[in-house]
C-alpha cells in the first residue's frame, strides 16, 4: 500500500498537502515505465511517419479549445444549471450539462435538470481549496457523532446496569469515570497521531503504516462498519426522541428515518461547505441544550445538598458481577465513537490543516467529557431510570424544565442533532474508501469525485448500506447498540499501536511522551475491544466481526484482481513488437471548408443526415481515426497501435482534468516519441463523456464529409464479478457516440486475467 509521509509540520504548499485533487488518482508511470516507454517509442520511429508529416496529414484543425469554454459557463436565471456551447464556439442542440452525457430524451433532461436544481451547479476542480472548513464550522460537522453519543451512550451504560436491580446503579459514577478517563486517553493519542500525521492519518494509514497491510485493512474494515453503524445508531436514536416528545408518530419511525437518510445523502452531495452549513447551526443546540439541563439539574440538586433522589424499586435480572460491570463499561463506551474522525478529516481543513485540527480535536474532547460526566451526574442526583416508552434525556428534561418551551426545546435539539450526528460518518467513509480504492483494495469507482467535489459514490454506498441496517433492524436504537463498539475499538487498538510503533521508529523531540500517550490509549482500547468482543458477541457483535472479516477477504481479492491486471497492463521492452513493414499515411483530403453544395448547420434536416451517410463506393468515403486515450499502458499503445495499422490519418485524444495532469500525459507523450498527433481537452469539473462527444461533434461539424471513427480502449475480464473493477466508460461512450451521424465506434479489447 502506499504510504503516507511522517512529519511533525506540514507545508501546505506541499504537492502532499492531504488534499484530493482529480489528478491524484488518474494512473501515472515510474521510472521504469518512462523508460520503456522510450524503447517502445524507438519501435515506433522505425515504422512511422515523422511527427511533422503526421501533423500535417490530418484533415482537421485539432484545436478546438477547452471544455467548456470560459465565456460559456453562465448560471441560468436559477443559478443553478450552466449552460454549455459546442467546442469551436458554435451552439449546440445536444449540449450537454457539464459533468452529463447528451441529453437522449425530455425525461432524461428533466432528470438532469432537477439533479442540478438539487446538487448545485458543478464545482471547479481547483475549486477544491475552497471546499474547506473554518474551525468553528468543522467542530459540529467532525464532532456530531462523537457530543451526540452523550444522548444514547450514559443510557446504553444504565441499561445493563438495572438488570442487576438497585445495587447495580450505584455503579453508573465509577463506570463513567473510567470512560471519561479513556475519553482523554484517547483524544490526547489523537492529537500525537494528528502531530504525526499531518495530512491526515486514519487508522487505516497509520495501521497500514506501521503495521503492516493486513492491520491496516482490519483498521479499515472496523471504521466502515462503523461508519455504517453510526449512521443507522444516529437516526435510530433521534427518531426515538421524537417519538418520545409525539407518541403518536411511534409507527411511522422506519420511514421518517429513511426520509432523514435521503435528506443527508442530498445534503452531502452538495460538497462539504454545503453540508457544514446545512449541520452546524443542531449541533451548537445540542450542546447549548445540554449545558442548560445539566446546570439547571444541578441548581435544582443543590436545594436538598445534593443528596440522590431515591430511585423506583428494581427487581434483580442477573447477578452483579464482574461480566455485567464490563458489559455495562462496554455500552456505556459507545459514547466514544467519533473521536477519531478529525484525525481522518484533517486535508478539509483550512490553512494550517494540521494545527486547526489539532485545536478543534481539543474542543471537542473538552466539551464531550464535560456533557457526558454531566449527564451521568443528574441521572444519579435525580433518580432516573432507562424506560422503554422515554429516553433518559427526555426524563431528565421532564423533571427539570417540565413540558414548557425548554422542555421542547432540549428534545427538539436533541432529535436534530443525533439525525445530523451521521453526518460526520458522510465526511469519514467517503475518504477511507478513496484510500482503499487508490491503494487498489476497493473499487476505482470510489477514487471519482462529483460535480461539487464530493466523493459521490462512497456517499451513495453509505446510504444504501446504512439504510439496510436500518430497515433490517426495524430502526431499534437497543438492537444496534450491541454491534457498536467492536468496529471503532478495533480500529482505535490497532491505529494506537500503530503509533507507538512510528514513535519508536522514527525518535523526533519528545518522542517519549507521545509513545506514552499512544500506548495508554492502545492497551484501554484494547481492553475495551476484547471486553465488547466477549460480552456483546451472542448479543449481535459477531455480525460486526463477520463483516469485518468479509471486508478483509474481500479487499484481498480486489488487490489481487489489480494486481493481475496491473501486470497485465505494464509496459515492459517487449510488450510491442516492430511490425515488419513501414506503415505510410494514406493519402488525406485536404484542410478545406466543407463541400460547396453543403447547407448551413442551422439549416441541416435529418433528410440530410441521411444522405450524408449515403456512400457507395470506398473512394467515396474519407476517414479520420480518433484514439479516445487515458493512459499510455499496453491497453492505449494496442489502440493506438490499431489505429495506426489502418493507415489513414489518426488523431489522439486525452480528457485532463487539470493543466497539471495534462502537461503531465504531453510529457509522457514526448518521452514515447509523439508519433501520433496529441490534442488534450481541459475539463475542469472531471466529466468525461460530455467533453468527447463535444469534440468529435465538433470535428464532424468542420468537415461533414468525414466518417470518423472513434477507437476505444477496453479493459476485458475473464469474470464476471470483477467488471464492476473497471471503468465502464469506454460503454457509456459508445451509447453516446452512436446517435452521431458519420461515426464509427471501435473498442480495442484488452483482456486481462
Amino acid at each position: 500500500m502506499n504510504k503516507a509521509r511522517s512529519k511533525d509540520r506540514g507545508d501546505e504548499g506541499e504537492p502532499d498537502s492531504g488534499v484530493f485533487r482529480p489528478s491524484d488518482v488518474l494512473p501515472g508511470l515510474d521510472r521504469e515505465q518512462l523508460r520503456v516507454l522510450g524503447q517502445v517509442g524507438r519501435q515506433w520511429r522505425r515504422v512511422s511517419p515523422l511527427p511533422g508529416v503526421a501533423h500535417r496529414a490530418l484533415p482537421v484543425d485539432p484545436d478546438l479549445g477547452a471544455f467548456p469554454p470560459a465565456a460559456d459557463i453562465r448560471p441560468t436565471r436559477f443559478g443553478q444549471l450552466v449552460h454549455i456551447t459546442l467546442l469551436g464556439g458554435r451552439a449546440s442542440a445536444r449540449a450537454a450539462d457539464v459533468a452529463g452525457e447528451i441529453p437522449g430524451s425530455r425525461t432524461g433532461r428533466i432528470a438532469r435538470r432537477a439533479r442540478r436544481a438539487m446538487l448545485g451547479a458543478p464545482l471547479k476542480s481547483t475549486a477544491v481549496a475552497r471546499e474547506s472548513m473554518r474551525k468553528l464550522v468543522a467542530l459540529p460537522v467532525l464532532s456530531a457523532d462523537a457530543l451526540s453519543s452523550v444522548a444514547y451512550g450514559p443510557e446504553a451504560m444504565l441499561a445493563v446496569l438495572v438488570l442487576a436491580g438497585t445495587a447495580g446503579l450505584a455503579y453508573s459514577l465509577p463506570i463513567a469515570a473510567g470512560i471519561a478517563f479513556l475519553m482523554l486517553a484517547v483524544g490526547v493519542s489523537y492529537r500525537q497521531t494528528i502531530r504525526a500525521y499531518p495530512h491526515g492519518g486514519g487508522s487505516y494509514i497509520v495501521a497500514g503504516d506501521n503495521l503492516g497491510l493486513a492491520p491496516g485493512l482490519m483498521a479499515a474494515g472496523g471504521l466502515l462498519v462503523d461508519y455504517v453503524l453510526t449512521v443507522a445508531v444516529s437516526i435510530a436514536s433521534g427518531i426515538a426522541a421524537i417519538t418520545s416528545a409525539v407518541p403518536s408518530l411511534a409507527p411511522a419511525a422506519v420511514p421518517m428515518g429513511l426520509a432523514m437518510i435521503a435528506l443527508l445523502l442530498v445534503g452531502n452531495l452538495r460538497g462539504i461547505r454545503q453540508a457544514g452549513a446545512l449541520f452546524a447551526a443542531p449541533t451548537y443546540a445540542f450542546i447549548l441544550a445540554m449545558f442548560a439541563l445539566i446546570i439547571s439539574s444541578l441548581a435544582d440538586a443543590t436545594e436538598r445538598g445534593f443528596q440522590p433522589a431515591p430511585t423506583p424499586h428494581l427487581n434483580a435480572a442477573e447477578g452483579l458481577g464482574v461480566l455485567l460491570v464490563m458489559r455495562a463499561f462496554a455500552s456505556g463506551s459507545t459514547a466514544m465513537t467519533g473521536i477519531e474522525a478529525i484525525s481522518n478529516a484533517v486535508p478539509t481543513f483550512r490553512p494550517v490543516r494540521w494545527r486547526n485540527a489539532r485545536t478543534t480535536l481539543t474542543w471537542m474532547l473538552g466539551l464531550l467529557i464535560a456533557m457526558f460526566a454531566g449527564v451521568v451526574a443528574i441521572v444519579h442526583l435525580s433518580g432516573v431510570i432507562p424506560s422503554s416508552s422515554e429516553t433518559v434525556l427526555s426524563q431528565l428534561a421532564h423533571l427539570t424544565f417540565g413540558s414548557g418551551a425548554m422542555y421542547v426545546f432540549v428534545q427538539a435539539a436533541t432529535a436534530a442533532v443525533l439525525l445530523l450526528a451521521a453526518n460526520t460518518a458522510y465526511n469519514d467513509f467517503p475518504r477511507v474508501l478513496f484510500l482503499l480504492a487508490r491503494d487498489d483494495h476497493a473499487p476505482h469507482l470510489f477514487l471519482r469525485q462529483g460535480d461539487r467535489l464530493a466523493f459521490s459514490n462512497g456517499i451513495a454506498l453509505l446510504s444504501a448500506a446504512a439504510a439496510l441496517v436500518y430497515v433490517v433492524f426495524d430502526g431499534n436504537t437497543n438492537s444496534l447498540i450491541p454491534l457498536y463498539a467492536v468496529g471503532v475499538f478495533l480500529a482505535f487498538s490497532l491505529s494506537q499501536a500503530g503509533m507507538v510503533v512510528h514513535w519508536r521508529r522514527v525518535r523526533t523531540p519528545h518522542w517519549r511522551k507521545s509513545l506514552t500517550f499512544n500506548a495508554t490509549g492502545a492497551v484501554l482500547s484494547t481492553l475495551v475491544l476484547i471486553t465488547a468482543a466477549i460480552t456483546k458477541f451472542t448479543a449481535g457483535a459477531w455480525v460486526a466481526l463477520l463483516a469485518i472479516g468479509l471486508f478483509f477477504l474481500l479487499a484481498t481479492r480486489i488487490r489481487h484482481h489489480y494486481q493481475t491486471a496491473g501486470t497485465a497492463l505494464r509496459l515492459y521492452p517487449d510488450a510491442v513488437e516492430a511490425p515488419d513493414r513501414t506503415l505510410a499515411p494514406a493519402p488525406a483530403p485536404p484542410l478545406t471548408p466543407p463541400h460547396p453544395t453543403a447547407q448551413p448547420e442551422s439549416r441541416r434536416t435529418d433528410r440530410d443526415a441521411e444522405e450524408a451517410e449515403e456512400e457507395e463506393t470506398p473512394q467515396a468515403i474519407h476517414h479520420l481515426s480518433v484514439v479516445a486515450i487515458a493512459s499510455l499502458d499496453l491497453a492505449g499503445l494496442r489502440a493506438l497501435a490499431y489505429a495506426a495499422s489502418l493507415q489513414q490519418p489518426t488523431l489522439a485524444l486525452h480528457i485532463s482534468p487539470s493543466e497539471e495532469q495534462a502537461q503531465r500525459f504531453r510529457d509522457y507523450w514526448t518521452t514515447w516519441g509523439d508519433h501520433v498527433p496529441l490534442h488534450v481537452v481541459l475539463s475542469p469539473y472531471r466529466a468525461i463523456i460530455a467533453p468527447l462527444v463535444h469534440y468529435i461533434e465538433a470535428l464532424h461539424r468542420q468537415r461533414p464529409d468525414l466518417t470518423i471513427t472513434v477507437i476505444l480502449p477496453e479493459i476485458v475480464t475473464q469474470h464476471l464479478r470483477h467488471r464492476l473493477l473497471h471503468s465502464k466508460d469506454a460503454t457509456r461512450l459508445r451509447h453516446a457516440l452512436r446517435p452521431l451521424p458519420k461515426i464509427v465506434i471501435t473498442s480495442v479489447p484488452f483482456h486481462v486475467p
